[in-house]
């Protein structure tokens, strides 16, 4: 054995630990030169497995100066998707090092780093760096960018799954190609939990030509256990988003039998909303709550994280922001409100809790509908099962590579042909062809055909050498401060009159208030006192009847393994003999359902045609979630009103969805042709739907990602409406002079393959296709029925007018139930 590994293996048995063997075929792996992919939960012990083979290379490389050789220059890059989770990281891996006794420097460089702190780190690197994607790309922007990466060993990319089929996995893919352009030797590995391609991520992190890499799976079993809080009367006629509060009482008695609690919710809207009425619920409970989302300000983040770490708070009501594998070692108990839509989501937060390995994660399901008892009951059967979520990666983002490319021309600059090969190299643009190359090597040094008489549009020069450069100052400042691909609404800083800021809302929301309105951020109740230079300024308020800011992330979709998942259980409820306490509570509701029309069953696509005063009402019922139903409803809404001048209004849900119009839907006779055919489907969807402003809505995006519209500078931000202005000048110029370009095919591309997921839309049209479709006429609405028309009430109603409305219905429905 290697002096190396009997340090190490000395400090494991010295803290009481033992080697997984997942951890030792890690080591034996990386110290065998090969590169991969560690497939491992949350807990386990992940970092250690491949972050320990560093330190043995290292003390095996100098085994008498190990303890004293300093100043060694950058040797282990670990990219992470978190800042939260590069906090924790770097105080593990610096306790370790500090204990083994060797004096390498952990270091830490993201957003939230003081500038100071990484102007040391430019002077000299530590031999450690945590950081993430778009910190990657600014170190790639910085001239002589080379020096800081001429003793790099290894890049571990941490949470690989959550980059993967994001434009900022796509930004990692680009960074990779760069370092092993400089470190052909380079050796890359990445961590993943349990998805379900796991070697196409593989490659997509190795890129496509890579020599064989291995997956080693950590196979160490996480103990999970959801339990569902039901309530005590079901509803039988169910809607959307008010059950879950109702439920409250039976989720104070949970929070106070645990050491301390995560409550998640789907959206920051809901996050301020539970709270809120927590707070209500339990006054005593101030101060040993609090909430955390991504429009908090970063210092209550900080010490929300803190308190949670010594295990001073009771409970945190949180979104998706502390997801990731952040080790909160107080955290007992995991309350999830609402379905999490995903079951690798759902695993994924139970692992906040008990997570030490070995231990158990709790995790209790808090339905805010009757029917997302179903999905508890698919979420508890697939924990256990291999069923888990793809991440397909996304091809050819041409926004991303544009600002990539002028990153690389901000620093040292580049030679098209040398940075060509390894752009080819990475898996996202392996098919990019020479034409495409040079229409975006055009667009960055003239702006392309349509905006090459506009100076500022060519950013890029070209030396006598062939050296693609920037050598405006301007230029170069703008482009660092844009560098990432994350773009969202303008946003609006909160602020007290005193100065002291709580984060920040988007603008949208705020338009829709007048001075003196009051409204709910960051878990208090505050009065709009003026707006100026895209700051808000408020002051505590007093009582409890206030808004509370919605954001544009809209609710989420059921995953694809959901549906598939959620289709087995409903077949359980029409084939019974089933022991789910979730489907028992929701026998009265499936009897309904059955006698008035029918309980679909997997092979079967049911259609429900009813009238009321509004007009016809035809519900479907495809279970393939939220957004697969919003380019099917567009679709056949289209395919009707070819056959008959028609209009309709249209809402959904992750059940179904439902089409209304005020005279007859001939749905009969419609049936009799080809309704739900794929052929023919882009053109038709292009057709049924403004696809040229959805596009453009797309735009926007990609416009901020490629450099066509600046976002300002700190304290200084566009507003809103100037970006959308800039962006949609751009669409209709392209659109006119330049149809093909690079980036309109993109934003069309998006639409489809993003907003209205088009495979996903052709698999379920081709099962339709396989189904017994069963029509009936119901004299009312049904229970499947019933909340996809609450949805569509939403939006015309308040919510005191939706809540009178919605229960004088359930009264006059329940009258017909036997």
């Amino acid at each position: 054995m290697s002096k190396g590994k009997q340090i190490i293996e000395h400090w494991f048995e010295a803290r009481g630990w033992n080697i997984f063997p997942f951890q030792q075929e890690v080591w034996d792996a990386f110290l065998d030169g090969k590169k991969g992919l560690l497939n491992a939960p949350t807990g386990s012990g992940k970092t250690f497995a491949l972050f320990m083979p560093n330190l043995i290379k290292w003390i095996d490389e100098h085994p008498e100066q190990y303890r004293k050789k300093d100043k060694n220059g950058l040797k282990v890059l670990w990219i992470t998707p978190l800042r939260a989770l590069a906090k924790d990281i770097q105080k593990a891996l610096q306790s370790s090092v500090d204990e083994i006794g060797i004096p390498w420097e952990i270091g830490r460089r993201t957003g939230d780093v003081p500038q100071s702190v990484k102007q040391k780190q430019n002077r000299k690197m530590p031999e450690v760096l945590i950081t993430t994607p778009e910190s990657v790309h600014i170190l790639l922007a910085q001239k002589n960018y080379e020096r800081h990466f001429k003793n790099l060993d290894t890049v571990i990319v941490d949470e690989w799954h959550e980059l993967l089929g994001s434009k900022r996995g796509i930004q990692t893919e680009l960074g990779l190609s760069r370092l092993k352009g400089l470190r052909p030797e380079l050796q890359v590995w990445g961590i993943s939990a349990t998805i379900g391609n796991l070697d196409e991520a593989q490659d997509v992190l190795m890129g496509p030509n890579h020599e064989e890499a291995v997956i080693i799976k950590a196979n160490v079993p996480k103990n999970i256990e959801a339990i569902s809080v039901l309530p005590d009367e079901m509803e039988n006629f169910p809607w959307y988003g008010h059950l879950g509060l109702k439920l409250l009482p039976k989720i104070l008695p949970i929070i106070d039998e645990s050491r301390s609690t995560l409550i998640f919710t789907n959206t920051r809207a809901q996050s301020e909303i539970w709270f809120q009425n927590l707070l209500e619920a339990r006054p005593d409970l101030a101060g040993a709550i609090a909430i955390h989302h991504g429009s908090l300000d970063r210092k209550v983040r900080d010490w929300v994280e803190a308190s949670l770490h010594e295990g001073i708070l009771k409970a945190v009501v949180c979104t998706s922001s502390l997801d990731l594998g952040v080790d909160f070692s107080p955290v007992e108990t995991v309350i999830q409100i609402g379905s999490p839509k995903g079951v690798a989501r759902f695993m994924q937060r139970a692992g906040r809790s008990g997570h030490q390995p070995g231990s158990t994660s709790r995790i209790y399901f808090v339905p805010t509908h009757a029917l997302e008892l179903v999905e508890a009951a698919a979420l508890k059967s697939a924990i256990h099962s291999d069923e888990m979520e793809s991440r397909e990666p996304i091809l050819k983002p041409y926004d991303a590579l544009i600002q990539y490319l002028v990153t690389l021309a901000v620093s040292d600059g580049f030679y098209p042909d040398e940075i060509f090969t390894e752009v080819k190299d990475t898996f996202a643009y392996q098919t990019l062809s020479e034409k495409e190359w040079k229409d975006i090597l055009l667009f960055i040094t003239v702006g392309g055909k349509s905006l090459s008489r506009y100076n500022e549009y060519s950013k890029v020069e070209i030396d006598e050498d062939g050296l693609y450069k920037v050598t405006s100052r301007k230029i170069a400042r703008r482009h660092r401060m844009s560098i990432g691909t994350i773009a969202s609404d303008a946003m609006l800083r909160v602020k007290y009159m005193s100065g002291k800021s709580l984060g920040a809302v988007e603008e949208w929301f705020i338009a829709q208030l007048n001075v003196g309105d009051t409204f709910w951020f960051a878990g208090r109740n505050l009065e709009l006192i003026k707006m100026k230079d895209m700051t808000v300024y408020v002051r505590r308020a007093k009582g409890t009847s206030s808004k509370v800011p919605s954001y544009m992330g809209g609710r989420m979709s059921l995953s694809s393994n959901m549906t598939h998942i959620l289709r087995k259980k409903m077949h359980q409820a029409v084939a019974g003999g089933y022991d789910d306490v979730e489907l028992k509570k929701l026998e009265p509701l499936f009897e309904i359902q059955r006698d008035w029309s029918v309980l679909p069953d997997e092979d079967q696509f049911l259609i429900e045609k009813s009238f009321s005063r509004e007009g016809c009402h035809v519900f479907f019922f495809p279970f393939e979630g939220r957004y697969v139903h919003e380019g099917m409803s567009a679709l056949i809404a289209h395919r009707l009103s070819k056959m008959t001048p028609i209009t309709f209004s249209i809402a959904m849900n992750d059940y179904g969805f439902e089409l209304l119009s005020d005279q007859d839907i001939p749905i009969e006779a419609a049936l009799e042709k080809d309704l739900f055919s794929a052929d023919n489907l882009v053109e038709d969807i292009m057709a049924s739907i403004n696809s040229a402003e959805l596009a453009k809505r797309r735009f926007r995006e990609i416009c901020q990602i490629a450099g066509l519209v600046f976002q300002g500078f700190p304290g200084q931000p566009k507003t809103n409406k100037h970006l959308q202005m800039s962006s949609s000048l751009f669409f209709d110029v392209f659109m006119e002079h330049e149809p093909d370009h690079l980036l309109i095919q993109q934003a069309f591309d998006e639409v489809m393959s993003i907003q209205l997921d088009e495979v996903r839309l052709r698999k379920a049209l081709k099962k339709i296709s396989e189904q017994t479709i069963v029509f009936n006429l119901t004299e009312r609405f049904t229970p499947y029925a019933f909340p996809i028309m609450v949805d569509r009430l939403r939006e015309k109603l308040s919510s005191e007018k939706l809540t009178d409305r919605i229960k004088k219905m359930q009264l006059q429905l329940e009258k017909h139930v036997k």
